[in-house]
């Protein structure tokens, strides 16, 4: 059951408000401290100021917040010391001059500024109500109630712009956001505690607790930047994967560890099948996307790491070499039925490894689990194989008639998944069938023995595959297509080989390739000839050809079986191999029409 999102009050309901609320915290805070004026106020004003603005315009790194600012410890220091309307000019004043001169926007600048602004008058109310009993006892609950009542106020208000910018739930995102900083806010409240009990001493203590501070802050940034650089320097910037020198220098600490307990390593490599095809048919970026994904499912099996190119590897310690195959059947199904951006099913072969293990050393590993590797694919891909020694890649199995048979249980298995693509668009869908129901039977008539009928059969189910790639406006236009617009649409032909040479699906994914090619030479996309285009190809263009004149489509009626036949008759010899137009022929003169027509006729 799906439901339908709550629909976010506007940005306005809640800036409005909160703006408001922080113009007014300020000018009643000011207006306060102008009742009095003190000139020690105003200088530990200053100071409290500067220090915040400077914790505000450099924030401490800490993982998993992000960034911290400690500004609200000098905000609720000012609350302990001078008061809420200490408060709330300092924390107002410390954004007023970071944003300013950041230059941030004047809504995000107001907003950012209140938000502080009312978190500050919070702190200051709760020292009021919380600062009873003895000096130490005031001290102690006017922190925590401060820290607590700034942290609280500051959460909820930028939770809530967040929400409304974003659409996230504002609950699931507050109590996010509230274990992600809970931490940072509490060591806060005793830092606050500290410098409020020094400032009462004497200001110039202040410096003893503000140049510490200071210091950590700024080492905690370079610490995180030296640490950034270190990772990325061991991450894979496509997919965030772990870099090829980040997995040899894993894979050392692993093997010693294996030597050492006697526990196995399993090594796991995993190759993309036919890539390359990604990048040549959609383009970079495409591929990119599609290594992006499979990373992604890759990063759930164990240790993860991309080698280059499409190559990645498992790490995976205290497998075994059959757990390690488990879990690679798991990834490889994981990621062929994943849905990829660019539309086309995507397989990998993966080989497995493990040490120590009969026959392999330690220097050994990678080479033999790139062995098992090239096992997988030289028996077809989209296949998990352990290494195996003294293993070869087995030939593909042989006919009765000792030759290599080519309806492989492999090839099947491709087809069905490329047919339920096709499937998808109910038009492509329903003509692909009736196409690869003529074209197999035309085939028998032109003297191809069964095997080969029903390859041609799964030509036709896959011819049009391409297609689901071009824009559904240029395939139904009504009226002529522009020679850019035509030049889309005949590259379906090309798309659709792509598509099924990335399974692989040979040698059905030719014929799909040259199925437009016509016998005069005029056709595309390589422009054969007679006996150079493929026979099943041949075929296939007759076929298509007839169902499409006897089909319904947008710029014209569909024609009666007479008709139809008529045309194809008058162009053999040019377009269509006459033996085939033939075939065609004799079908229709023997066949049912309902065998030949479409449902809708």
């Amino acid at each position: 059951m799906t439901t339908t999102p709550l629909r976010q009050p506007p940005l306005r309901s809640l800036l409005l408000p909160v703006i408001g609320g922080g113009v007014t915290a300020l000018a009643l805070a000011l207006w306060s401290l102008a009742l009095s004026p003190d000139p020690h106020l105003a200088v530990g004003l200053i100071a409290l100021l500067a220090g915040a603005a400077f914790a505000e315009a450099f924030p401490v790194p800490l993982e998993p917040a992000g960034e911290v600012s400690l500004a609200a410890v000098f905000i609720a220091g000012a609350a302990l010391t001078y008061g809420w309307a200490a408060a709330v000019v300092v924390a107002t004043l410390a954004v007023v001059l970071v944003d300013g001169l950041r230059r941030r926007k004047p809504v995000q600048f107001a907003y950012n500024a209140s938000v502080y602004g009312l978190s500050g008058a919070a702190a200051g109310g709760s020292v009021v109500l919380l600062s009873h009993g003895t000096e130490v006892t005031s001290l102690l609950l006017g922190s925590i109630g401060a820290i607590t009542a700034f942290f609280t106020t500051n959460m909820l208000l930028t939770t809530a712009v967040i929400s409304r910018i974003s659409g996230r739930p504002y609950r699931s995102l507050l109590a996010a956001n509230a274990r992600t900083n809970v931490g940072a806010f509490a060591i806060m409240g005793s830092v606050s505690l500290m410098l409020a009990v020094l400032w009462n001493q004497s200001a110039l203590l202040m410096g003893a607790l503000a140049g510490p501070l200071v210091a950590v802050a700024l080492y905690q940034r370079s610490m995180h930047r030296a640490m950034e650089a270190m990772r990325l320097a061991l991450t894979d910037a496509q997919t965030g994967l772990g870099n090829k020198r980040h997995f040899e220098e894993l894979l050392q600490r692993y093997l010693d560890q294996a030597d050492e307990t006697g526990r196995s390593l399993t090594l796991c490599l995993v190759d993309l099948d036919d890539f390359k095809s990604v990048n040549d048919t959609f383009g970079h970026p495409a591929g990119d996307k599609v290594l992006s994904q499979v990373a992604a499912r890759l990063r759930r099996g164990g240790e993860s790491f991309r080698l280059g190119g499409d190559e990645f590897a498992l790490l995976l310690p205290d497998r075994t070499a059959e757990e390690g195959r488990a879990i690679a059947e798991t990834v490889a199904r994981r990621i062929a039925g994943a849905r990829f951006e660019h539309g086309a099913p995507v397989t990998v072969s993966a080989g497995v490894a493990s040490y120590p293990s009969d026959g392999v050393t330690r220097t050994e590993l990678v080479r033999v689990a790139d062995e098992a590797l090239y096992t997988a694919k030289g028996r077809g891909k989209d296949r998990v194989c352990v290494y195996e020694p003294g293993a070869r890649v087995p030939p593909a199995p042989a006919r009765a008639d000792g030759s290599a048979s080519v309806r492989a249980a492999g090839l099947h298995a491709a087809a069905s998944r490329a047919q339920a693509f096709v499937a998808r668009d109910d038009v492509i869908g329903r003509h692909s069938e009736r196409v690869g129901d003529l074209a197999a039977r035309l085939a028998q008539r032109v003297g191809l023995d069964a095997e080969q009928a029903g390859l041609v059969r799964m030509a036709g189910n896959l011819h049009d595959i391409g297609k689901l790639l071009v824009p559904d406006e240029l395939l139904s236009k009504a009226g002529p297509l522009s020679p850019t617009e035509r030049n889309l649409v005949e590259r379906h032909s090309e798309i659709g080989h792509q598509l099924l040479s990335s399974i692989p699906l040979e040698p059905v994914a030719t014929w799909v390739l040259h199925h437009h090619e016509r016998w005069d030479g005029s056709g595309y996309p390589n422009g054969l000839s007679g006996e150079q285009i493929p026979l099943p190809a041949r075929i296939l263009f007759v076929a298509d050809s007839f169902d499409t004149l006897t089909s319904d489509r947008t710029y014209r009626s569909r024609l009666t079986t007479k008709a139809a036949l008529a045309e194809i008759e008058r162009c053999s010899g040019t377009q269509f191999d006459p033996a085939v137009v033939a075939a065609l022929r004799e079908e229709l003169a023997e066949a049912p029409l309902e065998l030949v027509l479409p449902a809708s006729a």
